[in-house]
């Protein structure tokens, strides 16, 4: 199967709208605009402007759905050995590189200048800043080069927040700075979970996952320590009068129930027990910053 599917990627078929869809991932890029208009709406106590909401979340998120294909282009080849990525476009052959290149460039301008020339030029340099992390550092050498990977390269993804401020205020803040830290520090055991989930696809590709290089047992008790590390980063907000009550125990129950997948997975794990935490890692993402929404205009 493997074999027949990296033969592919030299041979395309035509493409579907579908398959440059699936190039963006379009369900990360969904979550890393909510932390964006989060970001907007905790800069200011009015209601954001449409001029600014509109072109910010455009420019954020073709850049965002930029970086993505990027990913997708760097990595046909480990893709192609993965049963989790097996069927991506460029694997199958549904897109050449080409295309793929072609499309990546254009959204990217495209974004950019829309963020440039209608939103500002701090946000359009920094949402390139992030792109380039993600897209190059990350992909093209931090992935391949340390387990400490998605730690280091997480900063990139962490970026939404701080680009939805900027967008409302032209200026870098402390508590844009602290949300990103929200997402910089979630980032480790969110990957992770699903880094030991997936250990042998990993191995199979040669991607030095904490989990290949350092055992499954090892990245268990980071993953812990980490979830640890993020339940105290999640008080800040409260702690420094960012937030109120709704915040705290929003963000107290969802840790909580953070904490206890943290704990089981590293000493009662079952089969799925990895994979659950890596799927509720993202609804407590997600959540986590619709309550500070509604914490803030509550």
């Amino acid at each position: 199967m493997q074999s027949v599917a990296t033969n592919n990627i030299t041979k395309t078929r035509n493409a579907h709208w579908r398959d440059y869809l699936e190039l963006t991932k379009p369900r990360v890029v969904a979550l890393l605009l909510l932390t964006a208009v989060v970001g907007m709406c905790l800069a200011t106590e009015e209601l954001v402007s449409l001029k600014v909401l509109v072109p910010a979340l455009t420019g954020i998120g073709l850049m965002s759905a930029a970086a993505a294909a990027i990913n997708h282009l760097v990595d046909r080849h480990i893709d192609a050995k993965m049963a989790r990525t097996l069927r991506r476009p460029l694997p199958q052959g549904n897109l050449s590189p080409a295309k793929v290149t072609t499309f990546a460039a254009s959204i990217g301008v495209i974004g950019f200048v829309t963020l440039y020339a209608w939103v500002n030029p701090l946000t359009a340099w920094l949402t390139f800043a992030s792109m380039v992390g993600y897209a190059v550092v990350y992909t093209m050498f931090l992935k391949r080069a340390t387990p400490q990977n998605i730690v280091i390269g997480g900063l990139a993804g962490a970026a939404p927040p701080l680009l939805g401020w900027t967008s409302v205020t032209n200026e870098i803040n402390a508590p844009a700075v602290l949300l990103v830290m929200i997402i910089f520090t979630w980032t480790p055991p969110h990957f992770w979970a699903l880094a030991v989930h997936r250990a042998k696809d990993y191995a199979r590709a040669k991607v030095p996952m904490l989990p290949v290089t350092h055992g499954i047992e090892f990245t268990k008790t980071c993953i812990f320590l980490y979830t640890v590390l993020l339940t105290v980063v999640c008080l800040m907000p409260f702690l420094i009068g960012m937030t109120g009550m709704i915040y705290l125990v929003g963000v107290s129950v969802l840790n909580a129930i953070f904490l206890a997948y943290a704990w089981k997975l590293k000493y009662a794990p079952s089969k799925k027990t990895a994979f659950n935490m890596f799927a509720f890692s993202i609804w407590h993402l997600m959540l986590l910053f619709v309550i500070l929404l509604a914490d803030h205009y509550v």
